[in-house]
């Protein structure tokens, strides 16, 4: 029996097995309380077998980090993976030598607050690229919490997108040598990412049906996606007449030949990032200094005020969401300056239909 009385002490017991583990406990004045508190027991017993608490695992901040680097290298875009190696060496001076239990949400915080002395921007990236470190941690159960949770975003001033008028994006061209106005026309004619002309190789280019495959990871779950792009005469033009120039063992569309530091020697591959080029260009055409990513900016903008479909936009520009598209999108809705019009008539005396010198 499971409950009985013991003699000797004149108590009550309850004493079992379960799952090879032995349970029991004495002092209980009558039977009704014994087998009120095996009960219990059993009960609190079977949730634990069937929920038991996780494994704690002894996880060095440092290790976290390391896998969390390795786990995006395979899964995630190049720029993400450089973005967080930069970020992390930060975080490994600041808590290198701690275990990632160690870490609480009053670090994370001090840290984020210093960090913000640059800038919201700076401060809320760090609060991303933290709380998809500790969430990846979470997923796989080497942490019970994430410090950042609950830790709010800070408040940044929004501003309108810089959009370069076409006659400066000329400029800047018209400036460059042959290879870099290729490069950059071919991001204007195609409005694609940077790292998507990058990675842009001669298999991906179809002269024949006069399309272009971009590929990206900014899709969910961090696969290589693609998207078929067609080519204005222009674009044509280019790849035409690069495909024949093309050297034989040089697969990419662009590439250079580059000193690779780990090995020690001189390379061909194609580019990574081009960010001295905009800069320079853009000072002697003086002209206010923009990126490649605007050039995106400007391709939508001009479709938006051709009229042109947002699904066609956002299938063009390879955003899996409408919202993304919009942010895009930069020139003003007829319809709201007629309001305008209408609005400042009005607080004139005019009707809405009078001419506004009238």
């Amino acid at each position: 029996m499971s409950v009985y009385f013991d003699e000797k002490r004149k108590v009550w017991r309850y004493d079992f097995v379960m799952n090879r583990v032995r349970y029991h406990a004495s002092q209980f004045k009558t039977k009704s309380a014994a087998r009120e508190a095996e009960a219990d027991k059993r009960k609190e017993v079977k949730t634990l077998l069937k929920n038991p608490p996780p494994e704690k695992i002894d996880m060095g901040f440092l290790e976290l980090v390391n896998r969390r680097l390795d786990y995006v290298q395979a899964y995630n875009s190049e720029r993400h993976y450089s973005d967080l190696r930069y970020m992390a060496k930060r975080w490994v001076a600041e808590w290198g030598k701690k275990a990632a239990d160690e870490i609480t949400p009053e670090m994370v915080q001090k840290f984020i607050l210093k960090r913000a002395k640059k800038s919201s921007h700076v401060g809320n990236k760090e609060i991303r690229f933290l709380r998809a470190l500790f969430n990846h941690a979470k997923k796989w159960k080497w942490l019970k919490d994430n410090p950042t949770d609950g830790l709010p975003f800070l408040p940044v001033e929004k501003k309108l997108k810089y959009v370069p008028r076409p006659e400066d994006i000329e400029a800047i061209i018209s400036l460059a040598d042959p290879e870099t106005q290729d490069y950059l026309n071919v991001i204007r004619f195609t409005m694609a990412r940077m790292s998507e002309i990058n990675r842009l190789t001669w298999d991906d280019v179809n002269l024949e049906e006069r399309f272009v495959a971009l590929y990206t990871r900014k899709k969910r779950g961090g696969h290589l996606t693609p998207r078929k792009v067609p080519m204005t005469e222009e674009l044509f033009q280019i790849l035409n007449r690069r495909f024949h120039e093309k050297v034989p063992d040089r697969p990419w569309v662009f590439w250079h030949r580059y000193f690779d530091r780990n090995q020690r020697n001189y390379v061909v591959g194609p580019y990574k990032d081009r960010k001295r080029i905009m800069t320079t260009l853009c000072k002697r055409a003086n002209v206010k200094y923009f990126r490649y990513h605007a050039l995106r900016h400007s391709g939508a903008s001009i479709l938006e005020s051709l009229n042109v479909p947002i699904v066609s936009i956002q299938k063009i520009l390879g955003h899996e969401n409408r919202s993304t598209t919009e942010v895009y999108l930069h020139s003003m809705d007829g319809s709201e300056r007629f309001a305008m019009e209408a609005f400042g008539q009005k607080l004139c005396h005019k009707s809405p239909t009078q001419s506004p010198t009238q």
